[in-house]
């Protein structure tokens, strides 16, 4: 039986319970928390220090995190799946699984959590998700379920998949080597790979089914979703759609798109169609019909700034005040376009016209209230808006520049193939990554800030810290321990959950790398005492490393889908604990079933 814990170790678990609490309670914000907690940090080791550290060590121990090599991983991950979004990259994957979600919400959530388990279990987890997150995102605004209830179970997936190799994951690899060096065999990339996969089919449909439930509806693209703008659909002169009709096009419309008036009147060159939809509905049939929805000199004209300026063209949906100078002009005598440079590709009316469709979107009279869809560089988007009085509103979206999106594509992959086989850390692929991003212009440096967030930064350091002080302060040692004088008197299974119920809590309020630290030497000195086999112990560690759906400071991933989500901390408490429940005593069983 251990002795009583020492000052610092007493003093690092009541920090981390204290932590814990207040994300739980949700009433002040995560960032806040995360800020408090480094302060608290810094100070109590500057007065107190660690024996026998000098006073100056606790400020580096608690601001460490913040050049710690896993939020420059994290930050340079988030620069490249921007670059994936503005250039288009991921279009080809969302429509594949749009076409998916489509036939099935259902159906297109199962394929979409077997092909994340899948991809996770050879390349590391982290990748796989920045891969996968804004195709989620994406569909979410495209009308599928929405992304909070989709990114919690996707992350959960990629974990669960990235557990069944010894390349899945950065500690797999930790706890694996840590093994060796104590004098185990060596375990090879697929020899707990079954274990995994029973227990992947076990948590299938709770992951499918049940918690998507158990996550509320936190988007607000479906509100956007609903709001239609009537526009112009303009048809070259050396179209496809010369000779057809709007009826015979049906099939193809995008969700949300609607052609209006007649349907049979033939589609002859440089035709001017009247069309509805919303924003994401009318970029969709411009890409479906190769087709515009504003004239052809002002989208030059546009790209042209664009270009001059190095900025990126933008999409944002703007409402008419009573003091626009707008009201009861048209589009075309209004001369916005000459004068400011800006396209409007649609109007949405409050009050909807009757004769709607008889005439094109343009002679339509403006009035207040109208919400009008604007496209050009976000400078001449703000001047127009301060001139004439306009409200900018919510929906705010960047063009994709397409002619980068293989480019692009070709950075991702490439760092990621080249982290997973193992040229170098992933760390350095990624920043390797994220310069490549800046220097081929796919992310423009200005927009950095969007791809960034400074919640899941302070969080991430926050975390980092809080694991170096568990760690360094012999509080894992001390729980490892009291843990170890009880183990005696239980059966194998339960030996195996506890150990594995032990790391899970380390790695959810520590770090992995902590847990695999502190857990594989105990779990292995464990199982020479009791006579209990030593692969087993250490695949109990190595499992119980990767149960970190619990808390959003688990592992990195939680964190890269929290922004996104707009998930609150009881969120992965909510999900996450039955969860880990639930793989703990699926993977204690068969542990005992494989290798007892």
């Amino acid at each position: 039986m251990p002795g009583i814990p020492s000052f610092h170790a007493f003093a690092a678990m009541l920090l981390t319970v204290g932590m814990f609490i207040a994300f739980a309670r949700g009433r002040i914000a995560t960032e806040i928390v995360s800020l408090v907690t480094i302060a608290l940090i810094a100070l109590g080791l500057f007065f107190f220090p660690l024996d026998p550290a000098r006073p100056t060590d606790g400020l580096m121990l608690a601001f460490a995190g913040f050049g710690h090599p896993a939020l420059i991983t994290i930050c340079a991950l988030m620069i490249m799946g921007r670059g994936l979004v503005v250039t288009g990259a991921l279009e080809p994957a969302t429509r594949f699984l749009d076409r998916v979600w489509k036939i099935d919400n259902r159906l297109g959530m199962l394929v979409s959590l077997v092909m994340a388990m899948g991809l996770s279990m050879m390349v590391n987890d982290t990748p796989v998700l920045v891969l996968l997150l804004p195709i989620f995102v994406a569909l979410a605004e495209r009308g599928a379920m929405a992304a909070s209830k989709t990114l919690i179970p996707l992350n959960a997936a990629v974990l669960i998949g990235g557990m069944a190799t010894t390349i899945g994951t950065s500690t797999n690899l930790l706890v694996v080597s840590i093994a060796e060096d104590l004098g185990m065999e060596h375990i090879r990339v697929f020899d707990f790979t079954p274990t995994v996969a029973i227990a992947a089919l076990v948590a299938l449909p709770y992951l499918w089914l049940v918690m998507p439930r158990l996550l509320p509806d936190h988007g607000t693209a479906n509100l956007r979703q609903r709001r239609s703008f009537a526009a112009t659909l303009r048809v070259d002169d050396d179209s496809d759609l010369i000779g057809l009709t709007p009826r015979e096009l049906e099939e193809k419309m995008p969700d949300g798109f609607r052609f209006e008036g007649p349907l049979d009147r033939q589609i002859t060159a440089n035709s001017r169609l009247p069309v509805s939809g919303s924003h994401k509905a009318l970029e969709e049939a411009m890409r479906v019909f190769k087709a515009r929805v504003a004239p052809a000199w002002v989208v030059e004209r546009i790209s042209a700034a664009a270009n001059s300026q190095q900025t990126d063209v933008v999409v944002v949906e703007m409402a008419l005040t009573a003091e626009s100078r707008l009201v009861g002009l048209t589009i075309p005598s209004s001369g916005v376009a000459g004068q400011f440079g800006v396209a409007v590709l649609g109007i949405h009316q409050q009050q909807k016209s009757p004769d709607r469709g008889r005439h094109e979107y343009t002679e339509v009279q403006l009035k207040a209230g109208d919400v009008l869809l604007v496209m050009g560089p976000m400078a001449e988007i703000e001047e127009f808006a301060e001139t004439d009085r306009l409200l900018l509103l919510e929906g705010v979206s960047e063009v994709p520049r397409r002619s980068k999106s293989l480019l692009a594509a070709v950075i991702m992959v490439g760092s990621v193939a080249t982290a997973s086989l193992g040229l170098w850390p992933i760390a350095i692929a990624a920043l390797g990554g994220a310069i490549l991003m800046f220097m081929t212009g796919c992310v423009k440096f200005d927009r950095v800030g969007r791809a960034l967030s400074a919640n899941v930064i302070v969080l991430v350091a926050a975390s980092i810290a809080v694991g170096r002080l568990i760690l360094e302060s012999g509080a894992a040692e001390w729980l490892g321990a009291l843990m170890a004088s009880g183990l005696q008197f239980l059966p194998p299974a339960a030996v195996l959950a506890a150990i594995m119920i032990f790391v899970t809590i380390l790695t959810n309020f520590a770090s992995n790398a902590a847990a695999a630290t502190v857990g594989t030497p105990i779990a292995f000195n464990i199982a020479n005492t009791l006579g209990i086999p030593a692969e087993p112990m250490v695949l109990a560690v190595l499992f119980g490393c990767n149960l970190c759906y619990a808390t959003p400071i688990a592992y990195q991933t939680n964190m890269l889908i929290m922004e996104e989500g707009n998930y609150r901390f009881s969120d992965y408490l909510r999900t996450g604990v039955p969860l880990v429940l639930l793989m703990a005593t699926t993977l204690s069983l068969l542990l005992v079933v494989f290798y007892m």
